[in-house]
């Protein structure tokens, strides 16, 4: 029995050392599927951020250009506006303390009744005095904001104006006024951008300096161009532009600048991705 026991010692060592050995390697196996599963469970728990930089990829180099020029501006024009029309009722004189805080680019506010009489402005004294009196034609039911553009002497004064009601009442307007020409600090190159009042065929620029080519697109006939579109490209003479516009209540402005690629015109500007509105 001694022998017995001592053989079946002898002989159970190996078996149990090839057995270690399976298990060690199925052991090993189950450790790498059990990490793969917790990796790839994670993974749909909590993946991992992956960023796609070619999504929004611009095709065009004029529209990228001009995109990276006029948001940054026209995302303050929009912010005042919002504002300015989010009261419907004369405003107090903390209203406009608070306004001109938060867009200290803006020079004044104006509190008119009904027959154009000023109740009340802040600063009191104005920085740029009327060239001319301001009209302000619309129905005020129909209208929550109508700009005029007033050229001094100092040079030109933009002024919205929302009207206020007591009730139903038409009671008057609130106006806010500013240079527009302030609008190019926020601009990143505001030496490459130009803003054109097509009403006036004004251009308004960063300098003193007017842009090569820049009053012959002003002088270019917006009343019938923009029934048909809101964005494209002008040549004129001496540069090709690429150009947008944008409405400030129910009037347009348009935002150019210089074609990045002028032998790119035959896109369109689709600017529809970032802003919320389309070309051509």
């Amino acid at each position: 029995m001694r022998f017995a026991a001592c053989l079946f010692t002898i002989l159970c060592v190996p078996v149990v050392l090839a057995g270690c050995g399976a298990f060690g390697s199925t052991w090993d196996s189950s450790k790498s599927y059990a990490r793969h599963t917790m990796h790839e469970t994670r993974d749909l728990i909590n993946p991992v951020p992956k960023i796609d930089t070619n999504q929004f990829k611009w095709d065009n180099p004029n529209q990228e250009k001009l995109s990276l020029l006029f948001s940054p501006v026209d995302a303050k024009v929009m912010a005042l506006m919002r504002y300015v029309t989010s009261q419907d009722y004369r405003p107090n004189e903390q209203w406009m303390t608070a306004l001109l805080a938060r867009f200290p680019w803006v020079d004044g506010v104006i509190v008119a009744d009904a027959g154009g009489t000023i109740l009340t402005r802040m600063p009191p004294v104005p920085l740029k005095r009327f060239s001319e009196p301001l009209v302000f034609e619309s129905v005020w039911r129909d209208t929550l904001l109508k700009t005029v553009v007033d050229y001094t002497a100092f040079g030109p004064q933009l002024y919205f104006g929302s009207p206020d009601f007591e009730g139903t009442e038409f009671v008057g307007l609130h106006l806010v006024s500013f240079d527009p020409r302030v609008l190019f600090t926020f601009c990143p190159r505001p030496q490459d951008l130009i803003i054109i009042d097509p009403r006036a065929k004004k251009v308004w620029s960063s300098t003193d300096v007017q842009y090569p080519g820049s009053q012959v697109l002003a002088d270019q006939p917006w009343d019938d161009i923009l029934k048909e579109k809101s964005s494209g490209y002008i040549q004129t003479s001496e540069k090709h532009f690429t150009w947008l516009a944008r409405y400030i209540g129910p009037d347009r402005f348009i935002y150019a600048t210089e074609s990045a690629n002028a032998s790119i015109q035959d896109k369109g500007v689709n600017l529809l991705p970032f802003f919320g509105f389309g070309g051509d």
